[in-house]
């Protein structure tokens, strides 16, 4: 069967992948930027093109509770989120990842309060590295629909058992249009095939889940709960590679390297500023200068060989964040320089924070970043991490 081509939102992106995943249980409470992937869903479930039971819950919290408790007695499941919303569902992301259901999550990327802001930084997920989920950020609607797909065959791989996040840029891509390429449903059942897991409860099986544990054994479930992840290492590139032989589209696995083969300045970008990027790239490439760009796609796990392979051919790396670890640094640039550790090479690195509550990253300021990573030097003496296009003065 031949795909269609049609116009959606990222959002809407989202909603037909999951419809082609054929879950069995959606819940689902609304929030902006998020709200059109759960009422597409709807939607499509009262249409009775979605064979789902369709959870209106009265929370975020809810929402994750049903899905775990639906992932428990074996059913496909799926919910969605963002900012305020994704941090009220806080308690229950550590239960879903510590009793290994492997439910999937769009979050669109919203800034957190306060100041109070429904536009798009990543705050709210990378805040959550910790929580136990797979985490992978797309740069565009074609590939949230595909990762949304993706997401249900790693998450529920035997060796993984791990829920997963999809990441969306709030309002970038969440409300944006554009064509969007649709799997044929035969297609996707072939590639994606029915739920089944030991990790369910079961009369015939009986099995103790959401269970306590006392010192002598709790280090144990959390080895294999961290071992789970790191499996998805090579599950996800096996998974992007089946899917690339099948669909024609190709995401390069963890990261995906642009014009960095004999680059002397490299950004590091997650999300849709990877999109501006890869033009400023092509621009200053066009006038000689030698820059690049690596895009990172999953921060947990996080793709350490691949950035430690780039900085044995790249000397001078920056990092954009829309996200700031207050007192120190972006969350991306202290994954980025512990891996840069690990290979004992001394190279020049900045941090850029920028693009907190919806603010534009501009090409002209990606080419500014540019610039200086090509000199070498900072702008100002011991300024690793800067928060550019301020508008107060940093002198004060």
């Amino acid at each position: 069967m031949e795909s269609k081509n049609i116009f959606l939102s990222g959002d809407e992106a989202v909603a037909h992948g999951v419809r082609l995943s054929r879950p069995h249980v959606i819940a689902a409470y609304p929030i902006t930027p998020q709200t059109i992937t759960v009422e597409r869903l709807s939607e499509m479930v009262e249409a009775g093109e979605l064979n789902a039971e369709y959870m209106h819950v009265e929370s975020e919290h809810s929402a994750i509770s049903a899905t775990m408790g639906a992932s428990a007695v074996g059913a496909r499941t799926f919910t969605a989120s963002s900012s305020q919303g994704l941090l009220y569902m806080t308690e229950g992301l550590h239960y879903a990842s510590g009793g290994r259901y492997p439910i999937v999550m769009m979050n669109a990327n919203r800034s957190v309060a306060l100041p109070w802001s429904i536009y798009g930084d990543q705050r709210d997920s990378l805040s959550l590295l910790d929580s136990g989920w797979i985490q992978v950020y797309v740069e565009d609607a074609q590939e949230a629909l595909d990762m949304t797909i993706q997401a249900f065959k790693i998450a529920e791989h035997a060796d993984v058992l791990t829920p997963m996040m999809v990441n969306l840029d709030g309002f970038i891509l969440t409300h944006t249009y554009e064509i969007v390429s649709v799997p044929a449903q035969e297609d996707v059942d072939a590639f994606l095939p029915p739920f089944e897991t030991p990790n369910k409860m079961c009369f015939e099986n009986p099995k103790n889940m959401a269970f306590s544990s006392q010192p002598d054994d709790n280090t144990e479930f959390k080895y294999q709960q961290n071992v789970g992840v790191l499996n998805s290492i090579e599950v996800l590139k096996q998974v992007n590679d089946e899917y690339a032989e099948k669909f024609g589209r190709d995401y390069f696995g963890m990261v995906e390297e642009y014009r960095c083969e004999d680059a002397e300045a490299v950004l590091v970008t997650l999300g849709s500023v990877t999109g501006t990027t890869r033009v400023v790239v092509d621009k200053m490439r066009a006038e000689g200068k030698k820059v690049g760009l690596l895009k990172i796609r999953y921060m947990r796990p996080f793709p350490e060989k691949e950035i430690m392979d780039l900085v044995s051919r790249v000397k001078n790396i920056g990092v954009i964040d829309k996200d700031i670890s207050f007192g120190y640094e972006g969350t991306v640039y202290t994954n980025v320089n512990s891996a840069i550790a690990k290979t004992g090479l001394s190279i020049f690195t900045k941090n850029y924070v920028g693009g907190l509550g919806g603010r534009d990253i501009t090409k002209a300021e990606i080419e500014e970043m540019f610039n200086e990573l090509l000199t070498g030097k900072l702008k100002k003496e011991g300024e690793h991490v800067e928060f550019f296009n301020l508008k107060v003065s940093t002198d004060e």
